[in-house]
């Protein structure tokens, strides 16, 4: 994985301006902070962003995947405000769960999700390296 990083350009804070790679890819589907029985156990925006990483991890290493392997994330939030008041948290659970990768990211407010309880929803891709 190469991160794209144009000259003079200043560093983005907990993502990438682009990057690039090449291998097997592996996408996942919106996933939200539920647990394994579709119930939310966390009703903060941090907290079920924690969740979602790890349930999305989860999904990854089903085909050999982790942090590391990960390109290109969307998340969607219901609720800009308190994303940006999350930052510390989000930026910590981050930390813990995905380490030192930080991928193409981007946010989108949106009005709501399908599972009403939910705060975030993540897409991921992922590319692993072929041997």
């Amino acid at each position: 994985m190469k991160i794209l990083q144009p000259p003079n350009w200043p560093r983005p804070k907990g993502y990438s301006n682009g990057v690039s790679a090449a291998g097997r890819m592996i996408f996942t589907a919106g996933v939200v902070g539920w647990d394994e029985n579709e119930s939310f156990p966390e009703y903060t925006l941090h907290g079920q962003f924690a969740r979602a990483l790890r349930n999305t991890l989860q999904i990854l290493a089903e085909d050999g995947a982790g942090p590391q392997h990960v390109v290109k994330m969307t998340c969607y939030v219901t609720d800009r405000s308190e994303y940006l008041h999350s930052r510390d948290e989000i930026g910590a659970a981050w930390r813990e769960i995905m380490g030192q990768n930080f991928p193409a990211m981007t946010l989108v407010e949106v009005k709501g999700l399908v599972e009403a309880a939910a705060k975030i929803e993540i897409e991921t891709t992922a590319v692993v390296e072929e041997e």
